[in-house]
């Protein structure tokens, strides 16, 4: 039997561990830091290094690293040995406080968005105190910041602390209005992460995976996901295997894993855990999905995080909940009974509405990437329009608001099913919208349109940014108030009314939307090349200025570098379309219709009479198919020559020029893949790759 309680957290550098390793004085000093944000006392390096140092060891670890979050969507580490020369040619196991305080790895190769030259070598990682140190695979795991020689940030995690840090002075403002203090406003994070499994058997025999995530060609399996049965659906025996090594592999490094299911499309699941502070939570998932890959490997599987591996079933994404409480236990984004009577609810309801109604632009832009533009408005994720879900209680509450009209109080009642022996259960006062990008849902929000291999940290850093300011600017407001109730209400409804035009409780699916949000005045950025660029707008950078998230150069310079990854990443589908298409496919098709031709030419020459008619149907098909496709072929790669070298020009051509090309390339394989015979098609189909684990 497992010991769950004895496995989590054994890998890492937990509270527990400190309160028993490190002296009195010492762990009173980094819990402070921990838990209320207060400046690091360096002069605890020492003391804590050691023991951290001598855990490590303890655990079979002989070398540490600083682990920091790049710009590449990834996680990076150099790992140093612990050892240091001592007399008689032996050596000693050591940490020095300077080596846990900051490292110093070459900064020259990782994305910088043109905010340092290439020669640029120096930057510095920089021990971040809050989150946990962790062992894995022999070396001691210190999360760390990553800053230039200049001090320009070079990560997700600066910023993301940045606006954690934000968020709380400017919560807190408005929290002191009310006569409510607290040492720290948190904002927390569960991200639920979706994900493929499929045989690495299957998976080596597809170069489009292995090179790109995804499956360039590949025709309709016979059956995908329309009988609805694999959600939610009994578990396979070697997925369940996996599922419970992984959970196993997650608690030992306190990721609080806590519900695993089959998702709607073939080969899909869900694991989901439970909040955690927000850095906690992002540092959580990078190293999820490392071990998510891992675990996978050991059992003789692969682990697909891409957006989109499979044309025609549902993508891939992450559903990142979001909320805000004191360390005193109070939720910000709790209703409470009466949310009409809840004036700083209603009040914090107010700031997130004008807040994404304001940077909705930047909001969407955050989650953009090539793999996450096949998801976002294809009727299987929210649509790429940004509008806020409230549901029947606070829809109505705010309705009777902004129209003046009577408030109808809409109450949680019992639910039953009528049946004696069916138990009560508490209905909640309003439904969920699975259609909606932003939903309020009971005390969060769940801002569904991240992509599922994509860091959390860029939304949240948004998200924390742009609701700071609107706390911001309610408390410049407020704080000059000589009735604060009668302001409060003021500025409730004239907020509400400006940014009405946000919230839609309705179907984000239906063909009605669009238009809506059109005549809204709502964006509709439908791919990156088009969603990125708004990260350039002066209003737009000027928020990140003004919270101290971001300078001038650090916003630009992170759009520039999103732009970038999406140039290269469409680079490499179009280059490997055109590969697998020339190299694999063309010859592939051409030997089977071949291969007819040379039985209608036996035929004939057995006897004219034979019926020939349905090879000579199937062989005019193919030919002209496969010559069709090569025509294509022609024209990506003649459109990939001529590629501009600016990026953002780059990345408009890509998203309406080679998109499109590598599109009509794929439509005539797919369409041969129908038609030929299963011997001669050189890549396990659909149907070989989804139903690949048994």
């Amino acid at each position: 039997m497992i010991d769950v309680p004895a496995i989590f957290g054994s890998n890492v550098f937990n509270d527990s561990v400190m309160r028993s390793s490190l002296p009195k004085e010492v762990y009173k000093s980094l819990k402070k830091t921990m838990e209320i944000g207060a400046q690091i006392d360096l002069s605890i390096a020492g003391p804590v290094a050691q023991a951290m140092k001598d855990w490590a060891v303890s655990k079979g670890a002989t070398h540490y690293t600083h682990w920091f979050q790049p710009l590449t969507n990834l996680t990076a580490e150099k790992h140093d040995s612990f050892i240091e020369p001592a007399d008689g040619g032996q050596v000693i196991m050591q940490l020095s406080g300077k080596s846990l305080i900051v490292g110093e790895p070459d900064a020259s190769s990782f994305p910088s968005g043109g905010s340092r030259a290439t020669c640029a070598a120096r930057g510095y990682t920089a021990w971040d105190p809050t989150s946990p140190a962790f062992v894995k695979e022999g070396t001691l795991y210190i999360p760390t910041i990553f800053v230039s020689y200049k001090g320009e940030t070079l990560d997700k995690k600066s910023p993301l602390l940045k606006s954690m840090k934000a968020l709380d002075r400017q919560a807190k403002r408005i929290l002191k209005l009310f006569g409510i203090e607290c040492n720290k406003v948190s904002t927390t994070v569960g991200p639920e992460q979706e994900y493929f499994i499929v045989s690495k058997e299957v998976y080596e025999q597809r170069k489009d995976l292995i090179l790109t995530g995804r499956t360039l060609f590949g025709a309709p399996p016979t059956r995908g996901q329309e009988l609805e049965d694999h959600y939610f659906g009994t578990l396979k025996t070697r997925i369940a295997e996996y599922m419970a090594d992984l959970d196993q592999t997650l608690w030992s490094y306190g990721i609080l894993a806590k519900t695993k299911h089959n998702e709607v499309a073939p080969a899909q699941h869900e694991l989901a855990p439970i909040f955690a502070t927000m850095n906690i939570a992002v540092d959580a998932n990078q190293l999820t999905m490392e071990l998510m890959k891992k675990v996978a490997q050991q059992h003789g599987l692969v682990c697909l995080l891409h957006e989109k591996p499979f044309e025609g079933v549902n993508g891939s994404g992450k559903h990142n909940n979001w909320s805000l409480s004191t360390d005193t236990g109070l939720n910000l984004l709790d209703p409470g009974e009466a949310p009409e009577e809840n004036t700083l609810f209603m009040l914090v309801l107010a700031a997130v509405i004008k807040a994404v109604d304001e940077y909705q632009g930047i909001l969407r832009a955050s989650v953009a990437s090539a793999g996450n533009d096949h998801r976002l408005g294809a009727n299987e994720a929210p649509p790429a329009i940004i509008s806020v879900y409230l549901g029947d209680q606070l829809g109505a509450l705010v309705d009777a608001i902004v129209k003046g009209t009577d408030y109808i109080p809409v109450k949680a009642v019992p639910g039953s099913i009528g049946v004696p022996e069916s138990p009560i259960f508490p209905k909640d006062a309003t439904d969920r919208n699975r259609t909606s990008p932003f939903a309020f849902t009971g005390n969060k929000f769940e801002f569904r349109m991240l992509g599922s291999m994509s860091s959390v940290a860029d939304p949240n850093i948004v998200l924390n940014t742009i609701v700071a300011d609107a706390f911001a600017q309610f408390a410049d407001e407020l704080e000059k108030a000589t009735n604060f109730d009668a302001a409060c209400k003021v500025l409730i409804e004239k907020t509400l009314k400006k940014h009405y035009r946000i919230i839609f409780n309705y179907d984000g699916y239906g063909p009605d939307w669009e238009p809506e949000a059109a005549r809204r005045g709502l964006l509709n950025n439908k791919n990156t090349a088009d969603a990125v660029p708004v990260f350039f707008e002066q209003k737009n950078i000027d928020v990140f200025t003004r919270q101290g998230v971001y300078t001038q150069e650090e916003a630009i310079g992170r759009a520039e570098i999103q732009l970038e990854n999406y140039v290269k990443t469409i680079n490499i589908e179009a280059l490997t379309t055109a590969e697998m298409a020339k190299q694999d496919i063309f010859p592939a098709v051409s030997d089977y219709v071949a291969s007819l031709c040379a039985n209608i030419a036996a035929k004939k020459a057995v006897c004219e009479d034979l019926p020939c008619d349905s090879e000579t149907a199937v062989v005019k098909k193919l030919a002209s198919a496969n010559d069709a496709m090569m025509k294509a072929v022609a024209k990506l790669e003649a459109d990939l020559k001529a590629m501009p070298a600016n990026v953002r020009e780059a990345s408009q051509k890509m998203a309406h020029v080679i998109v499109p090309d590598m599109e009509a390339v794929r439509a005539k394989a797919d369409e041969m893949e129908t038609a030929c015979a299963k011997d001669y098609w050189p890549y396990p189909s659909y149907t070989d790759i989804m139903y690949s684990v048994k």
